[in-house]
């Protein structure tokens, strides 16, 4: 059994100590699969059903194509370890929009680069960042993005300039209600925003994930 956050731990090493304590104490506690309910105060993709001319090229379970506000949402994840023995987690996201569920999976894996991890998305990992991991002065985990590629054919194209993707992650503390909160936001320089999600969530019994 590993811990919950192992793989932010290794990427932040000392400055993990920085965290907020119930952050902290969170990633260090040892489960096998664990869930997590939440609202997302605003969650889901601008661009709607246009999003979905992307699925063929980056696979199933990558993008959303719902805007909305007030959406339930399930974090579903698994910590584990790569082939190499490297610390990895595994996340299911279930927006539960009005009159759908969609889902986007990811497995970030810890990196040889102190401070960073790798971030594959999707079913078929076509997708990959590399992302790095700091603390804010509110004692936040925070994520962003280094470098974007695609992988295709066994071939890895770096994504750049209006083919990018700059993604800023805030996974912070509550302290009046007691619970995480989430501030999420995927940017394209041409386009805008891409994705986006923001909202709070907490931690329940260890649960199995859904069949896909």
């Amino acid at each position: 059994m590993s811990a919950r956050g192992e793989v932010f731990l290794a990427a932040l090493g000392a400055d993990a100590e920085r965290l907020h304590p119930e952050i902290l104490a969170q990633l260090r506690a040892p489960v096998a699969v664990e869930r997590a309910e939440g609202v997302f105060a605003v969650a889901g993709s601008p661009f709607g059903r246009l999003g979905a001319l992307a699925r063929p090229v980056v696979g199933p379970r990558m993008l959303v194509t719902r805007h909305a506000r007030d959406v339930p949402f399930t974090l579903i994840t698994r910590p584990g370890r790569s082939a190499t023995g490297r610390a990895t987690l595994d996340t299911i996201r279930e927006f539960r929009f009005p009159g759908a569920t969609q889902f986007i999976t990811d497995r970030l894996t810890e990196s040889t680069v102190p401070g960073l991890v790798r971030n594959v998305l999707g079913i078929r990992g076509r997708v990959e960042l590399i992302e790095a991991c700091s603390v804010t002065d509110r004692g936040a985990l925070r994520m962003r993005t280094r470098r974007v590629a695609l992988r295709l054919r066994g071939r890895r194209f770096a994504l750049r300039g209006i083919l990018g993707i700059s993604v800023d992650l805030e996974d912070g503390w509550d302290e009046v209600h007691g619970r995480r909160t989430i501030d999420m936001r995927a940017r394209n320089p041409l386009f805008g925003t891409v994705l986006e999600y923001r909202g709070w969530y907490r931690h329940l019994d260890e649960a199995e994930p859904p069949t896909p």
